[in-house]
């Protein structure tokens, strides 16, 4: 009994002194409990709505008061120019737009219905539609107030609604940046970083630091390759999201691959930095399969990070993905301009440099 038990206490003291299974077995069932309790939802949140208020009568002010006192929703702009709206929606800054009409509340009140428009980011169809329906409960409920509860004597608002982007509603348009951005980032951080280690695992890589190159050039040698099969690679899905998944490319096409070729940097180098922290191929493809979910929960390629709690907002900042899908839906999707993704790609080229510092410092030159 007494070597049974000393065997199990040498099983615990391994596994205690290895940092990477401490992090699989305690670390990583708690951040999938956090990530499912409060980044999986479906209820919609901080909705950012735009008002065009041609009218701005007694009506119209208690529409806009009411909107702004929803705790879902916040008015993040008033403006009486239609481009301006527009505008926001191009540069993410909107998520829903209320168009009101000169005249509203005399319309209602001697013609019997008035018209609003609302337009609608179209490019997350399900939430789209969630945040349609709170703005058009809205309305029903200023005209219920006004006008009383009878249906058949009270006014009727007639809402139009746009969806911009994706008048199809289109489910497609909404989760393909996403998948890209997750393949991309997986691929190339799995590949790079099983490549650096099985040099370190057959022992060659002793006798490539012998060599004349100094370790940065080694390094910047073995990731070149993958950059060119990442390339194929995004050809590859950029041909089946077009040809087979009807996914448009509303933007600049060039735009896009500079963005896309930013981002497998990024992915390459944080491999790269896998491959400074551990030993073995099978504990660098752990490592980097770790990364699939917070790609999935985290970069808003399927829950709007809006919706998430400040926490998991600030967390989401160090996604890489999160820059990225945002990026790709504005040039894939809505065919924004260049200088509206500036900030994503920014925010990537940022995560480059403090990564490569990061690699290049604890890349050891003796094994």
């Amino acid at each position: 009994m007494n070597r049974f038990m000393a065997f199990v206490r040498k099983e615990f003291l391994h596994i205690f002194r290895d940092w990477r299974s401490m992090l699989v077995l305690l670390a990583y069932p708690v951040i999938l409990v956090l990530l499912f309790g409060f980044a999986v939802t479906t209820e919609v949140k901080n909705v950012r709505v735009g008002i065009l208020d041609m009218s701005e009568d007694g009506i119209t002010r208690k529409i806009v008061d009411r909107i702004a006192a929803n705790p879902y929703m916040t008015v993040v702009s008033q403006t009486k120019d239609i481009r301006t709206i527009y505008d926001n929606f191009d540069r993410g800054k909107t998520d829903v737009a209320l168009v009101l009409g000169n005249n509203f509340a005399n319309d209602l009140l001697h013609s019997g219905s008035a018209s609003v428009q609302i337009l609608v980011d179209g490019t997350e169809p399900n939430q789209a539609v969630i945040r349609q329906q709170y703005v058009s409960g809205i309305l029903s409920a200023v005209a219920r107030d006004e006008y009383g509860n009878h249906a058949d004597t009270r006014p009727t608002i007639n809402v139009v609604t746009r969806m911009l982007y994706n008048p199809q509603q289109k489910s497609e348009y909404n989760f393909v940046p996403g998948v890209i951005g997750m393949v991309l980032l997986i691929v190339c951080a799995m590949m790079s970083s099983m490549s650096i280690v099985r040099e370190k695992e057959t022992g060659t890589m002793e006798v490539l630091l012998a060599s004349p190159l100094q370790p940065w050039c080694i390094v910047t040698a073995k990731l070149i390759p993958y950059f060119v099969i990442s390339s194929f690679n995004l050809a590859a899905i950029l041909f089946l999201s077009f040809y087979v998944l009807d996914v448009p490319m509303a933007g600049s096409p060039a735009c896009f691959l500079g963005v896309t070729l930013v981002y497998i940097l990024v992915a390459l180098t944080f491999g790269l930095l896998v491959s400074t922290l551990v030993r073995t191929q099978l504990a660098a493809m752990l490592l980097s399969l770790l990364l699939v979910v917070p790609t999935v929960y985290l970069s808003g390629m399927a829950f709007p990070i809006e919706s998430m709690p400040k926490v998991l907002q600030i967390l989401s900042a160090i996604v890489p993905a999160r820059w990225y899908v945002d990026a790709a839906r504005k040039l894939m999707i809505q065919g924004t301009d260049a200088v509206n993704v500036a900030g994503d790609v920014i925010a990537m080229a940022i995560m480059e440099c403090v990564l490569i510092v990061m690699s290049l410092k604890m890349f050891k030159v003796r094994i």
